[in-house]
């Protein structure tokens, strides 16, 4: 009867639904009207507010978040679709939908509803889609799906559902998906499933479920895919997938299994089987006897100790099989039978050897992962003709034979990164005809063969400290990304020509945004080969080959110090480093007339470690010279050799030491001036002692890390500061030098503001002094450009180009150098008499000898004693001169102590 008056409804305005779909250009089938329209016919058929759209006679309604709160009572008997999630609906009233007749499809997610009552999905015959997920619902209504007979597809996930009591389902014989995931499940439901005969595919996700019991789905003999991931199942029936007659996709990942399942024997048309992540510990024999169709099994990520020999045998069908994460995994397991399959992965266990038959077994292997064991030697992989990438890295490999990748005609990419590889044959990859893909970085090789690897495109060599050999571009025609590990190889694939800042600044932005590229590529999934596919689709740069790292005015092809700027600049530096701290050091620490007084010594001492600076420079103008025009050739092993990292710790000892001896020496100023306050001695305490001896400690214990790790960045031996760990070892050394500087300014404003009060200080206690402050002032004025561009690095600031950050270390870091002991020489009196009395002494020193060997010459016995006799007059007139002098010191040292004492008696009385 109920079906009489649906027909004789859709008989009566069948006219009118055929003239309303007429028009000019005939039939108006998808149609959109809004219930805001202004044709009669919208505004008698669309419910206000709501989008419609005709489908032929039927009515496509779309009520979804308007904030409703009731279902709309305005709507066509001839609604095939009613979407009304995302509302405020907290309830659906009996009969509220029992008009409805032609609906087919009925969203309600995302609404507030707790609670179904009988008779709310009345008279919806014709309904397949129901839609209730994201609501509030805490049970399965139990009687409100009674009359659904030709549902097909019911959607309760993402609620609170708890239970679902038996007959709840009890009237849904056409029902084929159902969704029960993301709810609060105990257990699975065998009771009212078992009223589903025709169930094809069910989602227990995300539940709570602990235990699944012998035939809880017994009833469910058409189901083909079962999903329980993600719940917390410990243990299962032996037969609790007894009826699943027809399952191809069983989900089990993410439990919390502790033994194998072997309850899945008894399905025989398994196709596809994971029950990655979990607590399993060990594989049987023969555990998958009864799924002869089993085509992938997903078993990462679980604690294997143990893999029976059969456990894999005899699966003729099976064509993936992944084991990631089996970190006790010992051997390789046995495949014999299994030779359809095609991807192999065995990732984080600690396999030592392959066996030989490993490619007899799986004639038919595409892809084979062994990344992350503990691989030590390789077997022949001639057998693997089908095999097109070859994962290895993270293992142990230490050599290849020549006969290791033999006949591997398909082998397209190949990974033997971070092993301990020392060795390739020279026919290694000869026989690799289709190889475009190869990865060696992070190895100890020293040499390459190149032979048969005309066809790569990519090809990583970075990490190889040992590989210094150059690569010619005849060798590698068809190359178009590589990955070095010194830039001088890429000069050979790029241009090296560099016209003004620009053309640098874009080659550096293109090797930034590969870099950054890389980055997001390992954090999203670390396969090189996606990030070569993401490079390819991107920018590329203006040569034909990206090769990294890139040439440039820190890493150069031709010249090392590049312009004849720069060139005759370290010249005249290292020249005048070297010549006038050496005079400092004479004067200060062998002239007759130089008292070491404490400042003189750290003066003298500061002169020392500077000219080592001078000794950094003179070595770098020397391989320049050396190398003019083809430093490329050299600059991998000049970056590697020891006298590379000795001037380098030369340079940044000689600085660092300077400093801080400049720094005791200003302390020792204000120091003295306090104790000439106080009327003492200032003599030679003991802390200015031990801060010389800190201060070269310091220095020695900041300059060896870089040292012994040999991370030297640029062609000058110096930490680059884009490089991570040298630019936090940079700003540290930085941000220290800074408080250096701080202390010596506040030790002088000190020393200013109780000049004062302290006695009047001699001419030479003035002159050193000055010429402290004089170093103070001139080393900070050359620190500002040094420390902004370290600073400009730590905030990625495009301030300083490379070509202005080259001339800045090797123009203006080194410069106090020389500037130090100029001042010294030019600005301080002390300076000239210690030089002349030097000189004097020295040439006293010389004539007698070059008169000594004139006379013997001649033979001349007379004129030889009378030189003596004139050298003696000579000696004793100098020596009254000075005994004279000495008279006079003593004479006004008793007139100026008898002055203090009158003095002091007068005071006393």
């Amino acid at each position: 009867m109920r079906g009489f008056h649906a027909l004789f409804a859709a008989l009566v305005l069948l006219p009118a639904g055929l003239r309303g779909s007429e028009g000019p250009g005939g039939a108006a089938a998808g149609v959109r009207v809004d219930g805001s329209g202004d044709a009669e016919a919208g505004r008698a058929s669309c419910p206000g507010r709501c989008r419609c759209e005709l489908d032929g006679l039927l009515l496509r309604v779309d009520c979804s978040d308007l904030e409703l709160r009731a279902v709309p009572s305005d709507l066509s008997v001839f609604t095939s679709y009613l979407d009304l999630s995302m509302n405020n609906m907290t309830l659906i009233s009996a009969g509220a939908l029992s008009s409805l007749h032609f609906l087919q499809e009925l969203r309600l997610p995302g609404n507030d509803l707790s609670f179904i009552p009988k008779g709310a999905f009345a008279g919806l015959y014709n309904l397949k889609v129901l839609m209730l997920q994201n609501n509030q619902l805490r049970s399965v209504p139990a009687e409100a799906f009674n009359n659904l007979h030709n549902l097909q597809s019911l959607r309760l996930d993402a609620n609170h559902i708890s239970g679902v009591p038996a007959g709840s389902f009890s009237g849904l014989r056409s029902l084929r998906h159902l969704w029960l995931d993301d709810n609060a499940l105990t257990e699975v439901p065998a009771e009212a499933l078992s009223e589903l005969p025709a169930l094809q595919a069910m989602t227990l996700a995300l539940n709570h479920i602990r235990h699944v019991p012998d035939h809880a789905f017994s009833a469910l003999g058409r189901l083909v895919v079962l999903h329980l991931n993600n719940n917390r199942i410990v243990s299962m029936g032996t037969n609790c997938f007894h009826g699943l007659h027809s399952l191809e996709t069983l989900d089990l990942n993410y439990n919390q299994l502790m033994e194998f399942p072997t309850a899945i024997r008894s399905l025989r048309h398994l196709k596809e089987l994971g029950f990655h992540s979990n607590k399993i510990q060990s594989i049987p024999d023969h555990a998958f006897t009864g799924n002869p169709s089993l085509t992938t099994v997903f078993f990462y990520d679980n604690p294997i100790q143990s893999v029976g020999r059969t456990a894999f045998q005899n699966l003729p069908e099976l064509r993936t099989l992944s084991l990631n994460g089996a970190a006790e995994l010992n051997e390789f397991p046995d495949l014999t039978g299994t030779r359809s399959l095609e991807s192999l992965t065995i990732t984080g266990a600690r396999i030592t050897s392959l066996p030989t038959s490993v490619c007899e077994q799986l004639p038919n292997l595409q892809l084979l992962d062994l990344s992350y064991n503990q691989i030590q030697s390789l077997p022949s992989f001639s057998a693997c003709e089908s095999l097109q990438k070859l994962d290895l890295h993270h293992n142990e490999v230490e050599a290849l034979e020549e006969n290791t990748f033999t006949g591997l005609t398909s082998l397209r990419f190949l990974d033997l990164s971070w092993n301990r590889l020392s060795t390739v044959k020279p026919n290694g990859f000869s026989a690799l005809p289709a190889l475009n893909r190869l990865d060696l970085s992070s190895n100890q090789l020293s040499s390459l063969p190149l032979s048969g690897l005309q066809t790569l495109t990519h090809l990583r060599l970075a990490g190889n400290g040992q590989l210094m050999e150059l690569i010619a571009r005849e060798d590698l025609p068809r190359v178009r990304w590589m990955e070095l590990p010194y830039a001088f190889q890429c000069c050979a694939f790029i241009s090296c020509d560099r016209k003004g800042g620009s053309s640098w600044e874009k080659e550096e932005a293109v090797e930034a945004a590969g870099r950054d590229a890389a980055v997001l590529s390992s954090q999203a999934e670390p396969d090189w080969e996606d990030f070569l596919m993401e490079f390819e689709d991107g920018p590329k740069p203006q040569h034909a080959v990206h090769c990294s790292p890139t040439p440039g005015p820190l890493r150069p092809c031709r010249h090392l110090l590049g312009s004849w700027m720069i060139r005759g600049g370290v010249w005249l530096m290292a020249g005048t480093s070297l010549i006038s701290n050496s005079l400092v050091v004479l004067a200060v620490f062998f002239s007759p007339a130089s008292l070491v007084t404490p400042t003189k010594l750290l003066i003298g001492l500061l002169a020392l470690v500077n000219g080592l600076m001078g000794v950094w420079g003179g070595w770098l103008a020397a391989v320049d010279a050396w190398t003019f025009g083809s430093f490329w050739r050299f600059g991998a092993k000049w970056e590697s050799s020891f006298l590379c990292h000795l001037s380098s710790f030369l340079c940044v000892f000689a600085s660092q030491t300077g400093l801080f001896l400049l720094t005791v020496a200003a302390l020792e100023r204000c120091v003295a001036s306090a104790v000439r306050s106080g009327g003492r001695s200032a003599g030679w305490p003991l802390w200015i002692r031990l801060s010389i001896c800190l201060c070269f400690l310091l220095g020695a214990a900041i300059t060896l890390p870089p040292l012994v790790a040999g991370n030297s960045s640029t062609s000058f031996c110096l930490p680059l500061p884009s490089v991570s760990s040298s630019l936090a070892f940079s700003v540290s050394m930085v941000l220290f030098d800074s408080l250096c500087f701080l202390l010596m300014t506040l030790a002088y404003i000190r020393f200013y503001c109780q000049s004062s009060k302290a006695a009047p200080a001699c001419d030479e206690e003035a002159a050193l002094t000055r010429h402290v402050a004089w170093l103070l002032f001139s080393d900070c004025l050359l620190y500002l450009p040094v420390a902004f561009l370290s600073f400009s690095s730590l905030l990625r600031l495009p301030a300083v180009g490379p070509e202005a950050a080259k001339a800045l270390l090797l123009l203006v870091a080194p410069l106090p150098a020389c500037v130090n002991p100029l001042l010294y020489l030019l600005f301080n009196p002390l300076a000239r008499e210690e030089l002349a009395s030097l000189a004097k002494r020295t040439c006293r020193g010389v004539a007698p000898s070059k008169l000594w060997r004139r006379a013997k010459a001649r033979g001349s016995t007379l004129d030889s004693d009378y030189d003596e006799d004139v050298e003696k007059q000579s000696c004793d007139s100098t020596q009254g001169l000075v005994a004279v002098e000495h008279l006079k010191e003593e004479e006004e040292s008793r007139g100026a102590k008898g002055l203090h004492s009158a003095e002091a008696a007068g005071l006393h009385h």
